[in-house]
């Protein structure tokens, strides 16, 4: 028995090894341990609400169904061209509501750079480490925004009585936006912010600075999820950290 075991075993990994180099596809365990961790934080803190900031097309969103979420789900994207494809992924689900804008440490309107990737787009000016470790992040084009502020859109959409998590994923932009909630931050349960362990845009607080200035702001590190990486090197550039309110 045990050996027609190890002999399936290896036929699945010479299977694993052929689709990874002719196709190009990995296989892989689903959910992920990060995915798992994250369903048990959103079901063990009762959230009732995700903040998906910076949501891009609607990945992080449409990950959070796929491991059960059903609760609401507000995504902020302030580009036009991937409002137009977020808004197609939540149209069928009516506790997901999506806005065109950014959040920030301001109300008002800024610039944006578009990449060509769509995923590193960003309102601060990126650094050479961003596009010698990614060539498809270079910046192509501009756009004007409107921004808002956490504090404003906890007013605006009666946010009080909810059990929040705050998801921002904003190259490089997460500081201004954790800014942005002087008065709301206390009522947020968790968050899920990406960090810079090699920064890619100017002014970008490194992974020690985000996690004094959390701590200090009182979270505490729940867990870190691995990010972006440079492809050429295999060095790890950017984490998720997921903290809890003490």
């Amino acid at each position: 028995m045990n050996s027609f075991i190890y002999k399936n075993k290896s036929w699945l990994l010479k299977i694993k090894r052929f689709i990874n180099k002719t196709l190009r596809f990995d296989i892989v365990k689903y959910p992920t341990a990060e995915l798992t961790r994250r369903e048990r934080l959103l079901t063990n803190q009762n959230i009732s609400l995700v903040l998906d900031v910076g949501a891009n097309i609607g990945q992080y969103a449409t990950e959070l169904r796929s491991i059960g979420y059903t609760g609401k789900i507000f995504s902020f994207e302030p580009v036009s061209e991937s409002f137009k494809k977020l808004e197609k992924a939540s149209r069928n689900d009516s506790n997901w509501q999506v806005f065109n804008f950014s959040l920030g440490d301001f109300e008002g309107e800024t610039e944006i750079n578009i990449s060509k990737n769509s995923v590193s787009s960003s309102i601060l000016n990126n650094l050479p480490q961003l596009t010698e470790s990614a060539p498809d992040a270079i910046f192509v084009s501009k756009e004007k925004i409107k921004v808002k502020t956490i504090d404003v859109i906890f007013d605006e959409l009666n946010l009080d009585s909810e059990t929040v998590f705050l998801k921002i994923d904003t190259q490089g932009y997460e500081s201004k936006v954790i800014a942005g909630a002087k008065n709301s931050l206390s009522k947020i349960k968790a968050l899920q912010i990406e960090m810079s362990l090699v920064p890619s845009y100017e002014g970008v607080l490194s992974f020690e600075e985000m996690s004094e200035d959390l701590k200090q702001k009182g979270f505490s590190i729940f867990s870190i999820e691995s990010g972006y990486f440079d492809t050429k090197t295999g060095k790890l550039l950017e984490v998720d950290g997921v903290f809890l309110s003490q």
